[in-house]
């Protein structure tokens, strides 16, 4: 009896092992029998083939004594562009190979947005491979590297500081591949405008000369490796270590960059608009493709623009009567007079950081609290309050977010710009809180991330400005009607959000597409939103190293609050909000047409 029951499970192991081969072989040999299963193996892929984005994720941590993708990161190779696009076309013809007959509705959704995906990118790579400019003042290789490692890269365990020092002994290598592709764009006749120049040379200059109680690299890694249970001499160890880490590696690194700056800066782009680059016009069309997930022309997004800033102006007039302000002067000469008022800034003090820290925390925690009554689900992924590291806080924008890990091991984080104080009023801080945190870009993308119902391409393999952006900005005119503003300038600061997102859509376009300079644009924005110069400046060169993606806000919230309003007109009595978020919230971050075949599919299952 024991005899036939061992052969009987040794014929099932050889059965299943025989199966398992198989799937094996379908998955990775060939067309996947699963659609789901294909862009799933393909998102691992990639994963793994990027150390960073599995550091990010954090989930494979435990296991990076196999791995190793704490102690490495992605040096650009020369067949890099090439391999992308052999990828891009492979991934698109296997995708068409799928049949809608054979798929479910929700992956028919997945293909559509896979295949949107893909095809952007793959005429992006074919057509315009050096129209972004990869040493930029708010996104170029030389701050991001910095910022990975300070603030991404854990220092848990002794091992995982010993894997910090391994990544920045090979920054020098990034930064070498990078100079590579800085040379194929400007043999292709491409070079970023002069301010770019301006500020990324003085950007460069500041590592270099660091010092090491300045360098974020060291001071950011020492303060983690002094929380950790070693000794004064390992301690010791990692100090001299990581410093000839950044002596051999990160400063050689970075004059490598400053070489190059310098020597191509006098083939600086006189103009600043994409157009003014070889092939920009199609380029645009491009972007706003990508970004809005429309097919809007820029001129149609102009026009929407110029109406919206006309409709937000007329109410926030409405406001400043109200409150007894001189209304013979504009909205943006009254903003901006506001902006100066000490009445509405906090004192240039020694603590002034962390008490505004503190403020947005309760902020933050109030609107946790009333959002409940609005979704079906809240976030389980905390979310903190930071400021934004000194070391980019004169370029970066006034706020953003960073995605809490997998694991719970990192919260969301919402960076809070603190250089100038006129950066911060009062009346604007909600607004920013409820964009960044809670019920914006925190609610959303822990929601996702948190959503095991979705498969792992829908969680983690797709995403848009158009709908994470679009979010935020519904989110901060949701919080206003959820009662959050606490008096008409908290309303008013709400509506400065709003209409310098409306800004947005004339200037980038009118940048862009109607060829006006960096001035022409920052005068427009300043006299409309009445935001401080540091502000406007800031912006409008954002929008002019990343043509596209400041559209993405407006279009998107415009597009919601559409949908919003057909399904409160279609539906009355019968429409519930925690049914109309979860339509637009439960499917991961789809582009703007699959989130109105949500909608739509919602409206009609609550009218049965």
């Amino acid at each position: 009896m024991i005899k036939k029951i061992l052969k009987l499970t040794a014929r099932l192991l050889v059965i299943v092992v025989a199966l398992f081969s198989i799937y094996l072989a379908n998955l990775f040999l060939m067309k996947p029998y699963s659609i789901d299963h294909y862009l799933g193996k393909e998102l691992v892929l990639g994963l793994v083939d990027s150390p960073e984005a599995l550091t990010y994720v954090g989930i494979l941590d435990r296991f990076n004594w196999l791995t190793k993708h704490n102690s490495r990161l992605s040096i650009p190779e020369e067949n890099d562009l090439e391999e992308g696009i052999k990828e891009l076309e492979k991934g698109i013809k296997t995708l068409y190979k799928y049949k809608d007959s054979s798929l479910t509705d929700v992956q028919k959704i997945t293909k559509k947005i896979a295949i949107f995906d893909l095809e952007n990118n793959l005429k992006e790579l074919k057509e315009f491979p050096y129209l972004d400019y990869p040493l930029n003042q708010i996104g170029g290789i030389h701050l991001n590297t910095i910022e990975f490692m300070s603030d991404m890269h854990p220092v848990r365990t002794k091992s995982e500081a010993n894997d910090f020092i391994k990544r920045v002994e090979l920054i020098r290598d990034v930064y070498e591949g990078t100079l590579k592709d800085l040379e194929k764009q400007a043999n292709s006749g491409i070079y970023p405008p002069e301010f770019v120049y301006g500020h990324v040379i003085n950007q460069l200059n500041d590592f270099i000369n660091y010092s090491f109680e300045e360098h974020p690299l060291y001071t950011q890694f020492m303060m983690k490796v002094k929380e950790l249970n070693i000794t004064d001499k390992e301690l010791d160890d990692f100090d001299k270590r990581i410093k000839k880490a950044i002596e051999d590696s990160v400063t050689p690194g970075f004059k490598l960059l400053l070489g190059f700056m310098e020597r191509t800066k006098k083939n600086a782009n006189k103009n600043h608009g994409i157009w003014s680059q070889p092939g920009g016009d199609d380029y645009y069309k491009l972007r706003i493709r990508t970004y809005t997930t429309t097919d809007y022309t820029p001129e149609f997004i102009h026009q929407t623009g110029l109406s919206e800033v006309e409709r937000i102006t007329n109410r926030m007039r409405e406001i400043l009567t109200s409150l007894g302000y001189d209304t013979s002067k504009s909205v943006g000469q009254l903003m901006n007079e506001l902006n100066e008022n000490p009445d509405f800034l906090y004192a240039d003090t020694p603590d002034r950081k962390e008490i505004i820290v503190n403020d947005y925390t309760e902020m933050v925690n109030e609107a946790i609290e009333v959002m409940t009554e609005y979704f079906h689900t809240m976030p389980k992924s905390d979310v903190v309050v930071k400021a934004v590291p000194e070391y980019s806080e004169q370029t970066a924008a006034g706020g953003y977010y960073q995605a809490p890990a997998l694991d719970g091991s990192r919260p969301g984080v919402f960076y809070a710009n603190l250089y100038d104080i006129k950066q911060t009023p009062t009346y604007s801080m909600r607004t920013l809180t409820y964009h960044e945190a809670t019920p914006g870009h925190h609610h959303q993308i822990a929601h996702s991330l948190e959503n095991e119902s979705l498969t792992l391409y829908r969680r983690f393999g797709y995403g848009t400005s158009a709908f994470s952006e679009g979010w935020a900005l519904y989110a901060e005119q949701l919080a206003l009607e959820a009662g959050l503003a606490e008096n008409p300038y908290d309303e008013l600061g709400i509506l400065q959000s709003e209409i310098f997102r409306a800004v947005r859509l004339v200037v980038d376009t009118g940048m862009h597409y109607k060829k006006w300079t960096r001035e022409e644009a920052m005068k427009y924005m300043k006299s409309i939103t009445g935001m401080s110069d540091t502000e406007v400046r800031v912006e409008i060169e954002r929008y002019i190293v990343w043509p596209g993606q400041a559209l993405s806000y407006k279009v998107g919230m415009l597009k919601m609050l559409e949908l919003r309003d057909k399904a409160m007109n279609e539906l009355g009595d019968k429409f519930n909000i925690k049914d109309f978020h979860s339509a637009v919230l439960d499917h991961g971050n789809p582009p703007l047409f699959i989130v109105e075949e949500m909608v739509n599919k919602m409206i009609e299952e609550a009218k049965i």
